[in-house]
């Protein structure tokens, strides 16, 4: 099967087929659209951020110089590709092999098994390395040896890692940030503007948000002050919309404005989509409706795990009804729940045999007349009522 036929198909069995994930990663964003996509979603991207080139970084240029220039007592390599991007830098600039030389004669420090693999790819071997790939298990080993005098080189990779800095220079060390992939607010800001208007128009719009470094969601936050959005954004994520972070660093931004997160076990890019495909079906309202299995997801429907598109006003219809299910809800009230209806009771109407036609099973929703709709609960589920 090509590729085409498998998202094809993935759009209609997957676990995530019917739900919308917004991907605000500039750097490997195209493995993790891929990722999604193969298990059904459909793909907002908006790049929250833009890679400073490393051969135009006058800071990584002036750090790398300076270290040189004044040996580190210790080096912290912090990513593998930050690492790799660093020494390659180097190179372009013809001071490589004396940034080698300073890094074989200086204690090493890799964080875990990826960022070991690139210091060794190097000619380097590494002084200590955790298992965990945890940066909290390396700061420990270096504040219980003693850091007091000693002058410590941390490369990073976008992220500032304030508390990891300001810990040791709290233990009297120097701190010397290598600060490689900078990251700046992107040219087009179009992309980003979309997933906010998205995040503030509520349920349906986008069911799920992955952030996949701590600069990209401060970017995203900042955007949204700055369109004076702030509130309905944040109403949003506090909302049904699912923040999913890569790692714990990574979700800070976010929690410290009061946003709930989830976070994968190990900080990669496959556990996250993984916890993606467990959370977001786990969150569908799923009802027994007129001896059907009923799955409400992000714009569409499982109807006996057929995924059925169906159109937002139709949505909208559908979980004011599921709000409630087997009660009468009054066409007044469904009027409300349209979005841009008015005020003419015959739009709910012509969305409700819309949306009967979207689901392929009219009998799913019943017309009580004079009163209103309710979704046709099967016997035992509920008592049956009115609402309005």
């Amino acid at each position: 099967m090509d590729d085409t036929r498998t998202a094809a198909a993935a759009a209609t069995t997957g676990p995530l087929a019917g739900f919308t994930v917004g991907v605000t990663a500039a750097r490997r964003a195209d493995e993790l659209i891929a990722l999604l996509r193969r298990r059904g979603a459909t793909v907002v991207h908006a790049p929250a951020l833009r890679i400073v080139p490393l051969a135009d970084d006058s800071e990584l240029l002036a750090a790398t110089k300076e270290l040189i220039g004044c040996a580190p007592d210790t080096v912290v390599a912090t990513t593998a590709i930050g690492f790799r991007g660093w020494i390659e830098a180097a190179e372009g600039w013809g001071i490589g092999e004396e940034l080698l030389a300073r890094l074989r004669a200086t204690e090493l420090l890799a964080r875990g098994p990826k960022v070991k693999g690139a210091v060794r790819a190097a000619g380097l071997v590494e002084t200590w390395s955790p298992q965990s790939e945890s940066l909290a298990e390396v700061l420990d080993r270096m504040l219980a040896g003693g850091v007091a005098g000693r002058r410590i080189a941390l490369q990073l990779h976008g992220e500032p890692l304030p508390g990891f800095v300001e810990a040791l220079r709290a233990g009297g060390a120097e701190v010397v940030v290598v600060p490689v992939y900078r990251w700046m607010a992107p040219e087009d800001l179009a992309p980003m503007d979309r997933l906010l208007d998205a995040l503030a128009a509520g349920v349906g719009a986008v069911d799920a948000v992955s952030f996949t470094s701590a600069p990209a969601a401060a970017s995203l936050l900042s955007r949204a002050e700055e369109r004076g959005m702030t509130q309905a954004v944040l109403a949003g994520l506090r909302g049904d919309v699912l923040s999913a972070c890569v790692g714990p660093v990574t979700a800070l931004p976010l929690q410290a404005r009061g946003v709930d997160t989830v976070q994968p076990e190990r900080f990669r890019l496959g556990p996250l989509v993984q916890l993606l495909c467990q959370e977001l079906p786990g969150r569908a309202r799923v009802l027994p409706v007129a001896g059907r299995r009923v799955e409400i997801r992000g714009h569409a429907v499982l109807v006996d795990a057929e995924l059925r598109a169906v159109p937002p006003a139709g949505m909208a219809l559908l979980r004011a009804l599921a709000r409630r299910p087997g009660w009468v809800v009054n066409r007044a009230e469904l009027l409300r729940a349209l979005p841009g209806a008015g005020r003419d009771e015959h739009a709910v109407e012509t969305a409700m045999t819309r949306l009967r036609g979207a689901l392929g099973a009219p009998n799913l929703i019943q017309t009580v007349v004079k009163r209103g709709y309710r979704l046709a609960l099967d016997a035992g589920e509920c008592s049956g009522g009115s609402a309005g």
